[in-house]
């Protein structure tokens, strides 16, 4: 009996392709087909990583945002050591809004551009209060509006939340869903919309978080661990990185040391 279609390994001509670091996106590929690959990628996530989850600390949506908006640039590990004396200041919209600047940059150094920050975390607050009675908006459209927050953003909050399914786009996600093959495209709200294709909706946000634990730990942006993929059979980006499954093991990060990208 022969195997399902979306089990078969990727057509070589999509894998010549990267290891000419070239696209690895097949135009060929049906989007039946791709569909299918997309969706077993996906399950294999799920069996590899199960305890995939945010890795920002937080106890309400107000927390979560204000911790994503101070993640850009930095790792979350570093956001995770900051939040606690920011919340003990600034526990909620209202606090926040009005914090002393210097003060709150401060607190903020060690994520890095804390000038920048400080200005954006600011001015979110006081966008919260004067439009949203200090309560994060649990909606889309609203999270957009605010200052410093787009749909990565927005996503991360709504999923984590709100328990409303979102593509967390960052940089991990989109070079690991080009690197499947699923999309050639760069522009993250493109990106976005080609992968919901792919996926039923309930599964975005944990996804999401597994694409990223992977990103980190095993498919890394300078030298992917191509030989300790559990992913490799349906990668058309197989070969990009060691094949070797001792030099590629020797590449994998732990959950702690991952967090440095």
């Amino acid at each position: 009996m022969s195997s399902p279609a979306y089990a078969r390994p990727v057509p070589p001509r999509a894998r010549r392709a990267a290891a000419r670091g070239g696209s690895p996106f097949d135009p060929q590929e049906t989007p039946l087909a791709r569909t299918r690959r997309a969706r077993r990628m996906a399950r294999e996530l799920a069996l590899i990583y199960p305890d995939a989850h945010c890795e920002l600390d937080f106890t309400n949506a107000f927390e979560l945002l204000v911790a994503t908006v101070l993640s850009a640039q930095t790792t979350d590990r570093t956001v995770n050591r900051v939040t606690p004396v920011l919340f003990s200041k600034y526990p909620d919209a209202q606090a926040l809004a009005g914090a002393d600047r210097a003060d709150l940059e401060e607190v903020l150094k060690p994520t890095g551009f804390f000038r920048a920050k400080a200005t954006s975390v600011l001015g979110l607050a006081q966008a919260l209060l004067e439009r949203f009675d200090g309560e994060v908006p649990g909606r889309m459209a609203d999270l957009v509006t605010l200052p410093g927050v787009g749909r990565k953003t927005a996503n991360v909050v709504l999923g984590n939340a709100f328990d409303v399914p979102g593509l967390t786009v960052d940089t991990h996600f989109g070079r690991l869903v080009r690197r499947f093959g699923w999309t050639a495209e760069e522009d993250p709200v493109k990106v976005e919309a080609e992968v919901a294709e792919l996926l039923p909706k309930r599964e975005w946000t944990m996804f999401s978080h597994r694409v990223i634990f992977h990103g980190r730990r095993v498919c890394h942006a300078k030298k992917a661990a191509c030989g300790a993929c559990g992913l490799a059979q349906w990668c058309p980006s197989y070969g990009i990185g060691p094949t070797d499954p001792e030099a590629a093991t020797k590449l994998v990060k732990t959950p702690v040391a991952s967090d440095t990208e």
